[in-house]
């Protein structure tokens, strides 16, 4: 045991000094992307103390269904109860450790272990348990809870004994953006795994810019105004920029007006619980991110009749980002695998009474993402590739277009610095 500890503070020494040399402005240092001893410490610090997005509410849309998500080697139930309320636990039988659910989703009046048949209710309570003998008591080993929060539909977990305050400030300011599009009324109409061969960071900072969109992703900048993205102001005056802006305010004055918060609250690396979110035109029809700019699916989300509201996004640290329009939501679920490899999922949520080959296609609807996240895929893989090179250093961030990806870094960076001491 004593060696184990030894080895455990002289891992933690190394990544104390990689978190103390980083230079701001900069890329992180190799070991960051490629260290299996990196990589422990950020499931332990990062994914095993903050709110981790994992789903929607329409994942387990009725009482009793459930869906299971693994955090590194944790694997976690999440169960919609008879009271309504959605719970998560270990999913981990109390009797001998099997997964109580093996599934990606089901439904169940009950949950039963598959070993020895240990049943658990909805709440998580032990109902049966045959051969346990005279003094054996069920309410002493129910399922063991984890903390779940639900903002408005969107589905958080944290593993922590004691998570993140600060999340109920997220939760305050983010439920008046999310909640005109009830995510509750809205239906899982596709879902996407891909694996990344790259590291979970590459993928999140691959998110947080667009410097490289406009040579990666044709479908996707279709739908987006040239200003909004990779834009390095020029010296002087420039109209384009100025009418953009114009456009801007115009537009977050009239959705405002129509009850649709819009402006943009930016907390990525000043809170333990980053997030940002801001309501953006979309260009042309300006309706959703489709190869039209048209929306998607016939039938609006909730009570909307102006199928132009451009999109609304959400980003949380440390593992997630979001698009909501008028006509549907796509949501982004980013979880490691290992050092280089990390599974990025994608859904598509529509109005729940819209019928797919009438209201929608699942082509249509997933295209420009399924695309653009294939493209993404390529070039996470390729940074991988790089990083681990010898020739690999830490270059510069452009003070323009890759400010968000510093305040990720800085964010992960700030995080392990807190944890670790």
């Amino acid at each position: 045991m004593r060696e184990i500890a030894v080895k455990n503070a002289e891992v933690a020494d190394k990544v104390r000094e990689l978190v103390n040399n980083r230079k701001p402005g900069y890329s992180l240092d190799a070991p960051f992307y490629a260290s299996q001893e990196v990589f422990d410490i950020d499931m332990k610090e990062i994914f095993g103390k903050h709110w981790i997005y994992v789903g929607v509410s329409p994942d387990v849309p009725e009482a009793g269904d459930y869906m299971t998500v693994k955090i590194g080697e944790q694997p976690i139930l999440i169960v919609r109860g008879e009271d309504n309320e959605i719970r998560a636990f270990h999913n981990v039988c109390r009797h001998r450790g099997a997964r109580v659910c093996s599934g990606a989703k089901g439904s169940t009046g009950n949950l039963v272990c598959p070993y020895h048949q240990w049943t658990y209710n909805t709440q998580g309570n032990l109902l049966f348990a045959e051969h346990m003998g005279e003094g054996f008591n069920p309410q002493h080993h129910s399922l063991k809870p984890v903390h779940l929060k639900n903002v408005a539909g969107m589905l958080f977990i944290c593993l922590a004994e004691n998570p993140p305050a600060d999340f109920d400030d997220l939760v305050a300011t983010m439920t008046p953006y999310i909640a005109p599009h009830q995510v509750e009324n809205t239906k899982v109409a596709a879902q996407i795994d891909i694996i990344e061969e790259g590291n979970w960071k590459l993928t999140m900072e691959n998110n947080r810019e667009c410097y490289h969109c406009t040579g990666n992703h044709p479908e996707l900048t279709i739908s987006l105004f040239a200003y909004s993205y990779g834009f390095a102001p020029s010296e002087g005056t420039d109209p384009g920029a100025e009418a953009y802006d114009k456009m801007i305010a115009q537009r977050h004055a009239e959705w405002e007006a129509m009850g649709l918060p819009s402006k943009e609250v930016e907390r990525l690396d000043c809170a333990i619980s980053g997030f940002r979110t801001q309501r953006m035109p979309l260009d042309k029809a300006g309706q959703a991110q489709t190869m039209t700019t048209e929306s998607a699916c016939k039938k609006l989300l909730a009570d909307f009749t102006d199928s132009a509201l451009g999109g609304l996004s959400f980003w949380t640290q440390p593992n997630s980002w979001h698009h909501f329009m008028a006509d549907h939501i796509v949501t982004f679920c980013v979880l490691p695998i290992s050092p280089g490899k990390t599974l990025v999922r994608t859904k598509w949520l529509v109005n729940k009474d819209a019928v797919e080959g009438v209201d929608y296609t699942v082509e249509n609807l997933t295209h420009v993402w399924k695309q653009t996240n294939d493209q993404d895929r390529l070039l996470v893989e390729e940074s991988q590739r790089g990083v681990v090179s010898d020739a690999y250093e830490p270059g510069p961030y452009s003070p323009y277009t890759e400010t968000l990806v510093e305040k990720f870094s800085a964010w992960y960076v700030g995080r392990l610095k807190a944890n670790l001491g």
